[in-house]
Formats: C-alpha cells, structure tokens, sequence
C-alpha cells in the first residue's frame, strides 16, 4: 500500500456533502459566472471594463475550489463510523474523558475537513487529536496546549 500525503479522512455524511457541492458548483456556479461574462464582454471594451475582471476572476476562484474538492473527494479516505475500535482510539471514533478538574467531555475524532469543536468534532491533525490516536480506556491523555500541558484521561471510546 502506497502513502498518499494528500489523503483525508472523512465521514460518509461529509463526502456526501462535498459530492453536493462539487455537482452545485460544477452544473449551477459555472453556469451562471459564464453568463456574467457574456454579459460583461456585450458592455464593451474589456479594458476597462470592471463587472469583466470580477467575474474573470471568480471564475477562477470557482476553477481552484472546484479542483480542491475534486482532489479531496479523489484522496478520501472513508471513515467507518460503524465500527470504530472499542479498544483503542482511532480517526471515527467517540471518546469520553475527564479534565483534571473533574468534568467529563466528549469528542469524535473526525478529518480536518470535519472539524468542529463546537460541535464535538475534533481533527486528528490537531494536537488533541493526535495525542488521543492510538490510546486505550484508562490511559492518560497529555498534550501541550496554548497555557500548558494538560491532561486527561479516558472514560470510554465508542
């Protein structure tokens, strides 16, 4: 098996959503740029012509965004949330731990494209992430955050 630096870990619910976006930016986005800049060539002189230039250059923004998700989409790899490990920590998997102080949190560890801590989703490129990969119910947790190491240790990996 060959390493792909360029893989990135996702749930089936947000390559769906990528897919969605590719397809909406690809069939409707292109679509309607192109007409802005019929529009913009029928005004005249594209010189100076100004509605030309933004629409020439979202055009171009909406080329880049639709080769990175194309690109991402290509190196998914898919997270099986079905089955993650019970015993260990691994990318898809739900950990519940406790904080120093006492309280209890929980988080999925999820791709970088997924993250959201808000929501509970951490990445796995974060440093929290990382330090939760690879440990089991019962270990200690310790990484280097902004104010200093902390540590935490885990409760249950579902």
């Amino acid at each position: 098996m060959s390493f792909n630096n360029n893989q990135s870990y996702i749930t089936k619910g947000g390559l769906i959503k990528l897919k969605n976006e590719l397809n909406d930016l690809i069939n409707v986005e292109r679509k309607k740029i192109a007409e802005r800049i019929q529009e913009a060539k029928e005004l005249g002189d594209l010189s100076e012509n100004a509605e030309y230039a933004t629409a020439k250059e979202e055009q171009s923004f909406l080329e880049m965004r639709i080769m990175e998700i194309d690109s991402v989409i290509k190196n998914a790899v898919l997270i099986d949330e079905q089955s993650p490990s019970k015993n260990i920590v691994n990318v898809g998997s739900t950990v519940r731990f406790e904080d120093e102080a006492g309280q209890m949190r929980e988080y999925q560890i999820v791709g970088s494209r997924e993250a959201d801590p808000c929501a509970g989703k951490i990445s796995n490129e974060s440093p929290i992430g990382r330090a939760f990969l690879g440990k089991k119910i019962g270990e200690t947790v310790e990484f280097q955050a902004p104010k200093g190491a902390v540590k935490f240790k885990i409760l249950d990996i579902n």
